[in-house]
């Protein structure tokens, strides 16, 4: 796993530089609400951004595909600090224009979201989109890392913390996935900080 996370990370991060984003939604806006079918640990589940917000910030990332090298890479990190984000009182989404299908395996496969993470399907684009990043139409021909045929389009890799009141607390895009993950989770922990001297104050 690790000589594969180590080649795919070199391809992964010129992609992202290939593909940064510039046009996202930024700190203080609304996040736009979204409903839609999303997988965890291999079943399938309706997934409501408002309704997670109850329980505290969402980090909403945005990904390519499953089983794609950098997005391989970036469901192994958010999977393996799973434990840190809920300990800074948030949750975790990713969001691709895979079928439900694809995720179910996805979501439930020990190398990548191992379980520990929920991905949702965007299948026509309309959350990414509606989150002003762009979307790259289907290729035909594209396989996946396992070989399947990969017949759907790509989100723009970004990265949104979405705070309890609907709004945008950080825009995380133009990295590496891996570094969009530790990025991310240094923002998650100084939220989480600030919200604790706040209760004290």
């Amino acid at each position: 796993m690790k000589k594969i996370l180590s080649l795919a990370f070199i391809s992964g991060f010129s992609l992202m530089l290939a593909h940064s984003s510039l046009a996202a939604l930024k700190e203080g806006q609304a996040a736009p609400d979204f409903t839609t079918q999303a997988s965890f640990s291999g079943k399938a589940f309706q997934y409501s951004l408002k309704e997670q917000l109850k329980k505290g910030p969402v980090v909403v990332y945005f990904y390519p595909s499953a089983y794609t090298n950098g997005c391989n890479i970036q469901a192994h990190s958010f999977a393996e600090n799973a434990d840190k984000f809920a300990a800074a009182g948030a949750s975790i989404v990713g969001v691709s224009l895979d079928s439900i299908q694809r995720l179910n395996e996805f979501s439930a496969d020990p190398e990548f979201c191992a379980g520990k993470i929920t991905v949702a399907s965007d299948a026509d684009g309309k959350i990414a989109k509606a989150y002003e990043l762009s979307v790259r139409e289907a290729v035909s021909g594209r396989k996946d890392t396992r070989g399947k045929d990969i017949d759907h389009g790509f989100a723009e890799r970004t990265t949104f913390i979405v705070t309890p009141d609907g709004k945008i607390n950080a825009t995380v895009g133009g990295v590496s996935p891996y570094e969009n993950v530790e990025k991310t989770l240094a923002l998650i922990q100084k939220l989480a900080a600030e919200r604790t001297t706040k209760t004290k104050s």
